[in-house]
């Protein structure tokens, strides 16, 4: 396992690699490293020669200054766990200057209207910092295929689009959510969480299961509805927002049509930890 803190060589032992016809795959982390991280990098195993991790805390994508400060650190620990499953992979874990050359600034993009809904409404600028670190990864690693969570499904999206903007030839593979035994989505924020929050935030995914079940007889309204309501009974968790939406275009659902996919998205705070999850609706 060898870890590089500079663009200029990795790159260097990624076309090296290339030369003798190996794929490249990437999984872009922020650390913090869990099992649902370990399931990307396993698949990644799978479908390319050489997988490299990223492990960087991008500064561009947080509008919470306190959020940034206190996101988990710990490279050590990140790298002793990847140790523990993998032989061959790769650690790209560079500064913020070395990463944006000295500039550390989002590029502004047009991703076409998937930005400007549920994260990107409450978050702001999240998504322009989203997409330039991507993209300086992508020009870092020059990966054939890259590797992302579909717990952040709006991300995901988002990422698949900014391919299409920079023409970048990289192939976007999502990957199923992984979820503690209580449901749970698998979150590097989930260890901010105390015991009784953790068992508490259960509540989100049997939330999202319940509101799969009645979107097959009920409006996307009374679905939205029912899930305000059942969040007023909760003493810890507060609900940021809930929204029915098509899975491609990310947009609000007026009117349920039979050929299209949806997905339930939710945002919720656990005290001051703010936690997300979606489910298919109409798989």
């Amino acid at each position: 396992m060898q870890v590089f803190r500079e663009k200029g060589r990795l790159l260097e032992a990624i076309r090296e690699k290339k030369s003798e016809e190996k794929s490249i795959g990437l999984v872009p982390t922020m650390g913090a490293l869990h099992e649902g991280h370990l399931s990307l990098v396993q698949l990644a195993t799978q479908q390319t020669d050489q997988v490299v991790v990223s492990i960087f805390v991008n500064p561009t994508q947080f509008d919470d200054p306190d959020d940034l400060e206190k996101y988990p650190r710990n490279l050590e620990q990140d790298i002793a766990l990847l140790k523990t499953k993998f032989e061959n992979l790769w650690i790209f874990s560079p500064n913020a200057t070395e990463l944006y050359d000295g500039k550390i600034v989002s590029q502004q993009f047009d991703f076409g209207g998937l930005e400007n809904v549920m994260e990107g409404k409450f978050r702001n600028g999240h998504f322009n910092g989203v997409g330039t670190v991507v993209k300086k990864l992508f020009e870092a690693t020059e990966p054939d295929k890259a590797f992302f969570g579909e717990k952040d499904f709006q991300q995901l999206q988002i990422i698949r689009k900014l391919t299409d903007l920079t023409k970048l030839p990289v192939e976007i593979i999502g990957c199923p959510i992984l979820r503690e035994d209580s449901g749970l989505a698998r979150s590097s924020r989930n260890e901010r969480l105390t015991d009784a929050n953790r068992q508490k935030a259960a509540f989100i995914y049997k939330t999202l299961q319940t509101a799969s079940e009645l979107f097959g007889t009920k409006s996307a309204k009374e679905v939205t509805d029912w899930v305000e309501a059942a969040f007023q009974d909760q003493d810890v968790l507060e609900l940021e927002y809930f929204m029915i939406a098509e899975a491609n275009s990310l947009q609000k659902i007026e009117i349920k049509e039979k050929e299209k996919q949806y997905r339930a998205f939710i945002a919720v705070y656990a005290d001051d930890i703010r936690l997300i999850d979606n489910i298919a609706l109409n798989n």
